[in-house]
């Protein structure tokens, strides 16, 4: 059985924008060669891979595990073309790498660092997603690693746990909340909060939890990361959820007070993920390897 990878790349175009006619224009082709080619795939396999209705189309179990496969050949095929281009600009290869908001900005840049040291001929890309979207990545073969909330990873996915996280709730010193330990995050939900803006994971991930309480946050100021959210909440602004490692450091330069919140949700386990060891490229081994050398002592 032969596939061609044009034909790919259209079905999960039109998988994922749910019409034909979206497909054709994300894979730059014509709407009756697209129908042609999607008609060619159903009879080449002997199966029907979309439904079609008045509102597009969806696809049918065996499209569905067509897509998951497709994903997985078209992104193998792209890091191979990445490969090869790295050699003709001198490097050898590069690692694609997914990771939760407080992975990217408090817990892998520093890792990540040493890694890039002591390997220069090995190119990163990381980008952010939310955890339960990184781990739907990851199985996928979208990427080649992915950092994450534990508890989002399905059991199949391979990992180990790089670091102990806590949500916490921060506070000004005037705040009527600064001179608590504890507190359960129904007790603030109607409170102004200073948060990361709307595109960031954890902004989401935090949100998914206030709407579970049927509410909405109420935002008087969204920005780019912890350090200016913190100042913010020092200068009375709002209430602040923060990674506890980020909330710590910032603690000792600005004038703000931690509260701890009760919620299970507020403490998770992060860990790295692949797919498979295995069948990862020699570098994303070695990156693989490098960051559990860095895990927090017991979590290796």
């Amino acid at each position: 059985m032969r596939f061609d990878l044009v034909d790919l790349q259209l079905f999960v175009a039109v998988a994922e924008t749910g019409s034909i006619t979206g497909g054709a224009a994300r894979a730059n082709l014509a709407l009756a060669s697209a129908s042609a080619r999607i008609r060619g795939l159903e009879q080449a396999l002997g199966v029907a891979l979309l439904t079609r209705g008045r509102r597009g189309v969806v696809a049918t179990a065996a499209g569905e595990a067509l897509l998951g496969h497709a994903r997985i050949v078209l992104h193998d095929v792209e890091t191979m073309r990445g490969d090869l281009g790295s050699y003709a600009r001198g490097l050898k290869t590069s690692v694609f790498m997914l990771a939760n908001t407080v992975g990217l900005s408090e817990h892998l840049p520093k890792a990540l660092a040493s890694f890039l040291r002591a390997h220069p001929s090995i190119s990163l890309a990381v980008e952010e997603r939310e955890s339960a979207d990184i781990a739907q990545a990851i199985a996928s073969g979208v990427a080649d690693l992915g950092f994450a909330a534990d508890h989002t990873l399905p059991d199949h996915l391979e990992r180990f746990s790089f670091r102990e996280d806590r949500f916490m709730l921060v506070t000004s010193p005037r705040s009527a909340f600064a001179n608590r330990r504890q507190i359960d995050f129904r007790e603030v939900i109607d409170e102004d909060f200073v948060g990361l803006t709307n595109s960031t994971a954890l902004q989401s991930h935090i949100g998914k939890y206030a709407a579970r309480l049927g509410a909405r946050l109420r935002f008087r100021a969204q920005l780019r990361d912890f350090d200016a959210m913190c100042q913010m909440v020092a200068a009375g602004v709002g209430i602040a959820i923060v990674p506890e490692v980020a909330a710590r450091r910032c603690a000792r330069s600005m004038p703000i007070k931690l509260v701890r919140i009760r919620d299970p949700w507020a403490s998770r386990r992060l860990a790295i993920c692949v797919r498979s060891f295995k069948a990862l490229s020699r570098p994303a081994q070695q990156l693989y390897e490098h960051l559990r050398q860095e895990a927090e002592p017991g979590q290796r």
